[in-house]
């Protein structure tokens, strides 16, 4: 025969904190699941049909409502499982039970309902967030009134400390989450860099503008309207490039674009009228209106209207109206799939060259972009689009040749000049 105190009250308390560990190992699980699970992976389960999925997603677009309801049940679970086990223990082993209930109570917390579901979620955090969607859903309805009030209480005492709180904001941004994912991933050697910079510089398009990838005005190729048209196509035709500004009586004064086929095409139907057809030709019936764009324009803003307007060739202006530079389609995709080159291109390595002592001789036109990209640096871009540029924003003064200079990790020599213009540099990694 049982002794009194293993009596049906006794099993059915030892039954009840049984089935609350079995609570708490559910929210612990599911903390872990909704917080680790991939909200990209849920929204590709989602739109193959998959309900759990969809109901995730859901219930993690306010995280911190979520995290407020799971610990509130989670604890009440905990808390109100050890007030049994301790009341029922004390009547086993008397003033020993308190003891007796924190040993047993800790061994079963931590193995069977923190330990052990989360390594089940964390395992597989899509699908387990999948089949706990539901039911977290009902919770956080039910907790909410509790969970709003204790947000409230938090956000005052932080208050009172001098801490302020966001709640719209997000902790972690869409982009610097895929950006990390892909750091990790190349670094730990199943992201090419390649890949990864052709994603990075995707992500990048909204953050860059015209002004950091355009041809400086120093170095466009313009032809002057009102040279004769023999001369005109000898210029078009020793060009590496196939559409050229045209400007009147100043190069600041853009009339106009040539395209080096339509210029054939109408010179062509010029032939059969000998040297007096080709000198009544007006270039200007065959040029295209020049396309203007701000210089703040955003490379992704940009790429839009080439597609758009159906071109691939525009001219940058200031804020004045004044000439900066042009860019075209081919530019911006360089930011994306790394240079582009084709029979007319200088070489790139023309621009980085590697030295015996481990130091690169580096054209000074050079992006800092491009030159990250090459050697996976991180040359600060923020004041400066060119290694050049960076050199003097650094210096504060236009060097001399033979200068040295140390910052950012980096010492950068001056090798030659052309004017003011630093022309070629020799960077050593420090």
């Amino acid at each position: 025969m049982e002794p009194a105190i293993f009596d049906a009250t006794f099993w059915a308390t030892a039954g009840a904190i049984a089935l609350l560990l079995v609570f708490s190992a559910f929210f612990s699980g599911s903390e872990t699941a909704l917080t680790a699970a991939s909200r990209g992976k849920l929204r590709s389960m989602a739109d193959k049909g998959s309900k759990g999925a969809e109901q995730a997603l859901i219930v993690t677009e306010d995280n911190e409502r979520l995290i407020g309801s799971v610990l509130l049940g989670n604890n009440v679970v905990n808390i109100l499982a050890t007030s049994l086990a301790t009341a029922l223990l004390t009547t086993v082993f008397g003033q020993n039970g308190v003891a007796a209930a924190t040993l047993i109570m800790t061994l079963l917390v931590l193995i069977f309902s923190e330990v052990l579901p989360k390594t089940v979620a964390i395992t597989n955090p899509e699908k387990v967030s999948s089949l706990v969607a539901r039911p977290i859903k009902v919770i956080v309805l039910v907790f909410s009134p509790a969970v709003t009030a204790v947000r409230f209480l938090v956000r005052g005492v932080l208050y009172v400390f001098g801490v302020r709180t966001d709640p719209n904001s997000n902790i972690l941004a869409v982009r610097e989450e895929i950006a990390g994912a892909l750091q990790l991933g190349h670094s730990e050697g199943w992201v090419e860099k390649e890949d990864r910079d052709r994603v990075l510089g995707a992500l990048d398009l909204n953050e860059r503008t015209v002004e950091e990838v355009m041809l400086h005005r120093s170095g466009i190729e313009m032809v002057d309207a009102a040279l004769p048209a023999d001369d005109i196509l000898a210029q078009i035709l020793q060009s590496q490039h196939t559409r050229l500004p045209l400007y009147r009586d100043n190069p600041e004064n853009i009339v106009g674009v040539i395209h080096a086929k339509d210029l054939l095409r109408a010179m062509h139907k010029l032939l059969g009228g000998g040297a007096e057809g080709l000198a009544a030709f007006d270039v200007m019936r065959v040029a295209m209106p020049p396309y203007f764009v701000p210089e703040t324009t955003t490379l992704g803003d940009q790429m839009r209207n080439f597609l758009k307007r159906k071109t691939h060739f525009a001219l940058v202006v200031d804020e004045y109206g004044g000439l900066e530079g042009l860019i075209t389609l081919e530019d911006i995709l360089e930011e994306i799939v790394g240079e582009i080159a084709d029979e007319f291109d200088d070489p790139e390595e023309d621009q980085i060259e590697a030295t015996a002592d481990g130091a690169y001789i580096v054209d000074g036109g050079i992006t800092i972009r491009d030159l990250n990209r090459a050697h996976d640096w991180q040359l600060p871009d923020e004041e400066a689009n060119t290694v050049a540029g960076l050199v003097i924003h650094e210096a504060q003064t236009i060097p001399v040749v033979g200068q040295v200079f140390s910052f950012h990790g980096f010492r950068f020599e001056v090798l030659a000049k052309e004017e003011n213009r630093i022309a070629t540099l020799k960077i050593r990694k420090l």
